[in-house]
């Protein structure tokens, strides 16, 4: 019994002394590592205590005053505009329309569209060469006309070398285009050479560029245009238009060259489709220069997919700046279309009234808009929808060059 007691106390011991020591290199140290050590043990148990992590004090939180405080914004930040200009690789061809005395022609005044090298309105950018133009409609026959516009012609209808002079003198129209419906198969089927006296009386009446429409057969057409080409020659009407019926009845070469011999141009015809403008416009190459080839990608009028011919007219100025060169040609409308709705002319109820003015606020819409997607040429009929189209064409470039930085402040204006 003596024996084991002694042994225990020896245990007890050497726990005691060992024990503190280990604890302390632990905890100080991390690791201990024992040499020559010799343990005889039966049993050996160790107790470690997780070393005492210490955490650096917590900074004392500043005591900031109210004048340190940054102060609430009482206006704008001042920023300098810098707009951005970009350069286009393509340009639309200019296109002159009617010639002067001096150029083989008997004309007082000429066109010439086209040439734009921006986006519609961007005079930022690049101010217009030339101002998009209104041609006042004239039909050689007496043709079933509402009300609104009957009133402004009644005395002329019939007349077509008088309805012209009206036009100008009167409505201020910037050209004159002369429909040749009385040519139609299905109607009169006026002779070639009817037409084409028709046409002479007009230029003898005015002194502007004179756009010769047809009635829509091709065959017909094909031939009241080149027979018109030569009485004019030298006049540089426009004949309107050149259609892909027209080309695969085979008779629009023979039309082209004609425009060509007697230096006329042509309007190139297509429903708002641009792969068939651009097709239409690669066999016109063939016979015509660009600068002789004016586009109408048609008209829908407000109300009955108007959107669309905006769409298909921004597109081809578009791919035009961007380098196509089929559809680097100015575009005219048909904004006279627009009467072709009914609610432009139709009876309705009070809260529509009164006609008088909105059949021509229906074409002056039709106008305006795609006069924004870069339109240059207008035929219309109304004469108060022509002086507010040619009004508003004026006021949007009459500034010239306009400087973005004295209207980005759009903020801070006071109304």
């Amino acid at each position: 019994m003596a024996n084991e007691k002694k042994e225990k106390n020896e245990r007890e011991g050497a726990f005691i002394k060992i024990g503190p020591k280990l604890l302390e290199l632990l905890n100080r140290l991390g690791e201990v590592e024992l040499e020559d050590v010799e343990i005889n043990a039966e049993e050996l148990e160790i107790w470690l205590q997780p070393p005492t992590v210490l955490l650096p004090p917590k900074p004392a939180t500043p005591t900031v005053s109210v004048e340190t405080v940054a102060k609430k914004p009482q206006e704008i930040l001042k920023a300098e505009f810098q707009p951005l200009i970009q350069t286009y690789a393509g340009k639309v061809a200019e296109v002159k329309i009617g010639a002067a005395k001096g150029e083989g022609g008997t004309r007082g005044r000429t066109l010439t569209i086209g040439g734009a090298s921006s986006p519609a309105f961007y005079l930022f950018e690049q101010a217009p060469p030339h101002l998009p133009v209104v041609s006042a409609d004239v039909f050689d026959t007496e043709v079933s006309l509402p009300k609104a516009l009957r009133t402004h012609v009644q005395e002329v209808i019939g007349d077509p070398a008088a309805w012209a002079k009206l036009a100008v003198d009167e409505f201020e129209a910037d050209a004159v285009t002369v429909h040749l419906v009385s040519t139609d198969p299905l109607l009169r089927n006026a002779s070639p050479a009817v037409a084409t006296k028709t046409i002479e009386e007009v230029l003898q009446a005015v002194d502007v560029p004179v756009i010769v429409g047809g009635c829509g057969d091709p065959k017909k057409d094909a031939a009241v245009f080149k027979r018109v080409s030569e009485t004019t020659h030298g006049e540089r009407v426009m004949l309107s238009s050149v259609t892909s019926d027209m080309a695969d009845a085979g008779l629009l070469a023979d039309v082209a060259r004609s425009a060509k011999k007697h230096g006329h141009a042509v309007l190139a015809f297509t429903a708002l489709d641009l792969n068939r403008a651009k097709e239409l416009n690669r066999r016109l190459y063939e016979h015509l220069a660009k600068d002789s080839i004016v586009m109408d990608l048609t008209t829908a009028a407000l109300g009955y997919g108007i959107e669309y011919s905006f769409s298909v007219h921004e597109r081809a100025r578009l791919a035009a700046l961007m380098g196509d060169s089929e559809l680097q040609h100015p575009t005219l409308s048909g904004s006279t279309n627009a009467w072709g709705a009914r609610e432009a002319w139709l009876k309705m109820g009070p809260e529509w009234e009164p006609r008088e003015l909105r059949g021509p606020i229906w074409e002056t819409v039709t106008a305006l808009t795609l006069l924004l997607a870069g339109v240059d040429i207008f035929m219309m009929m109304h004469p108060a929808a022509m002086h507010t189209m040619k009004q508003v064409i004026v006021n949007l470039t009459s500034s010239g060059r306009l400087k973005p930085e004295e209207i980005a402040d759009w903020v801070s204006v006071r109304i």
